[in-house]
Order: C-alpha cells, then structure tokens, then sequence
C-alpha cells in the first residue's frame, strides 16, 4: 500500500512495516495478537538479533514483515521472546538489501524449554503481556485526550 493510497483514507488502524509502526489505514487485515519479524531492510541489530514488534487488536502488516503466532502449547508472547533473544544473522541474505526469507526462518534452530518449563514460563509472561497491553492502550488513550485538550487550548487562545 502507497502512501500516496494511504494519504487518502481514515486513519483508523495501525499500519506495520518492518521495524515500526508507520501509518493509520482505514481498513485492517489481521486482529489477535502476533509477533513480527522484519523480512528485508531492517531485519537485525548490529548484534544480530531480529528486528521485531509485538503487536495487538486490528492492524495492517505491509510486505517487508513475518507475522507470527505461537502454537502447539507456545504462546505468541514466548515464541516473540525466544525469538528476541536468538541470533538470526547466520540466516540473513542479501549483501545491499538484507533479507531474512521464510524457509531459513523456519530452519532457525531456538532453544526451546521442556513442557514443565514452558508451562512455568507462560504463568509467568502472561501477566505480564497482559501488562504491557493494557499500558500501552492506556497510553494511546491518554495521548488522543491530550491531542484533543491541546487543540481546544489552541483555539481558545486565538
């Protein structure tokens, strides 16, 4: 989607590329939770780890991001976080244009936990995404009244 496309719609839902949030688009695509990894551009840290947001509710996901979701007993929170913290530069193409394609992703080797771990971990992250998430929308919300308390000052000062 162009920005020249997206310039000329509501501004209703956030619009993911590969590193960032970059845009509001009228219209969404996916709505749950998921994890993304940049794809090609920014793709990893100068240390080697993935490029990666952790994202919620109804969104848009341009070309340049893997969306992903945890499954099999891995919450979307712990394949983000063993993902985060796993080196991907050995899975990296592309000299000008970094890449990180599907195949070599899913040939990552990770250190996974056993079930008993896994089952430690998750009580454990859940409350705290759980955490993360409502802040975050705290936040958003608290922006837009202020946004919207800042213009009526604006306008009652002309």
């Amino acid at each position: 989607m162009s920005g020249l496309e997206r310039g000329n719609m509501a501004r209703n839902y956030p619009y993911y590329g590969a590193a960032s949030l970059m845009d509001y688009v009228q219209d969404y695509i996916f709505d749950g939770i998921f994890g993304l990894i940049g794809e090609d551009g920014t793709v990893m840290n100068e240390n080697g780890y993935p490029t990666m947001q952790y994202v919620w509710g109804k969104f848009w996901v341009n070309n340049h991001s893997h969306i992903f979701q945890g499954k099999n007993g891995f919450s979307t929170e712990c394949v983000y976080l063993l993902l985060k913290h796993t080196v991907i530069q050995d899975i990296v193409t592309g000299a000008v244009q970094l890449k990180v394609n599907q195949e070599n992703l899913r040939n990552l080797p990770l250190l996974v936990p056993s079930d008993d771990d896994l089952q430690e971990i998750e009580h454990i992250l859940q409350p705290i995404f759980l955490l993360i998430r409502q802040n975050s929308n705290e936040i958003e919300k608290l922006n837009l009244t202020l946004a919207v308390l800042l213009a009526k000052l604006s306008d009652l000062s002309r």
